[in-house]
């Protein structure tokens, strides 16, 4: 029963937590905030939410062809057209139900390629790696170039804020943290055992890539995708005059906010305007456009996922049975 109970709240609370944020943002908003915000989604160049489309699905079909490298050594070279069905399909799922996707990746595949399903996810898990890897270091980044305003919180000295937070958090912490690892290796604890488990699966995962066959490739079409995606958040910034002259450390910051929130509701719903307008807000977006900017990438992704992946979930057996003939 309380299984049950878990799963449901695993299921539900996401997407509760989502619709309260839309209704608790929109019910923040006087009646000229939500005319402004009309009025940008209006005035809007939409060609630039256009060409973000563009380089959203560019990113799919490379994770398509990706997926390949780690299913070749397996003994298994699925159509390409297959493998890009699968990957909108898993888009669309994740939507709904979170993490769903994967599971309904491999299944596809399983029917349509007759690969084994345990072997499809093992590989799915294996790009999982790479991109959380990917995440990290872009992560990385986007705190390296704003040690300055983290920097003034931490430090009086505001001319040397920006050399002391460098060396806190990238000499000092990450040799803290080697040590606490190599101590927190031998607990017992549940949640530490958990916890070392997934640190030591990313550096499996790393490895497994740095000596697997096609490397080079693999590691190539990985960079293509998150620039993509990086690529995808920048072009929106020219549609509205507001966000057009951002410097390239809020684009960071933003990338970096907007993915971080998709983890916490189902394809970021409420979740993803609300963080990308707070990072926007920082540096010195107004309020009403740094929302509407928002809301548009958001609506934008969404509705890609939706669309390709409705017609990939709608053509898969189509295309298949074709074949078949």
């Amino acid at each position: 029963m309380r299984k049950k109970i878990k799963k449901t709240a695993f299921l539900i609370l996401p997407i509760v937590l989502g619709v309260f944020l839309i209704w608790y943002s929109i019910s923040q908003l006087s009646p000229s905030d939500i005319q402004s915000i009309k009025t940008s989604f209006k005035t809007a160049n939409y060609w630039w939410v256009l060409l973000s489309i563009v380089f959203g699905i560019l990113s799919h079909l490379s994770r398509a062809y990706r997926w390949q490298f780690l299913l070749e050594p397996l003994g298994y070279k699925p159509r390409f057209v297959n493998s890009v069905m699968a990957v909108l399909i898993a888009y669309l799922l994740n939507l709904l139900i979170p993490r769903s996707g994967e599971f309904a990746r491999a299944a596809s595949i399983k029917k349509y390629e007759k690969i084994p399903f345990e072997k499809a996810m093992g590989t799915i898990v294996a790009e999982r790696v790479a991109d959380v890897i990917m995440l990290l270091f872009i992560m990385g980044i986007a705190f390296f170039l704003q040690t300055d305003l983290i920097g003034g919180y931490l430090f009086n000295n505001k001319e040397e804020s920006s050399i002391y937070t460098k060396i806190f958090f990238f000499v000092v912490m990450p040799i803290v943290g080697f040590f606490i690892y190599k101590s927190l290796k031998k607990s017992r604890n549940p949640f530490i055992v958990k916890v070392i488990s997934f640190i030591n699966g990313l550096m499996d995962g790393a490895k497994s890539i740095v000596t697997m066959k096609k490397k080079w490739k693999f590691i190539f079409h990985t960079i293509f995708i998150w620039v993509m995606y990086v690529l995808m958040f920048y072009v929106v910034t020219f549609a509205l005059p507001e966000t057009t002259n951002l410097p390239f450390e809020a684009i960071i910051v933003g990338f970096v906010v907007g993915g971080l929130s998709m983890a916490l509701t189902n394809g970021g719903l409420g979740t993803y305007p609300v963080f990308v307008a707070s990072a926007l807000i920082l540096y010195h977006v107004q309020d009403n456009p740094a929302k509407a900017f928002g809301w548009i990438m958001w609506t934008a992704q969404t509705l890609m996922v939706i669309v390709f992946g409705s017609l990939s979930f709608i053509f898969i057996p189509i295309y298949n049975k074709y074949q078949k003939i």
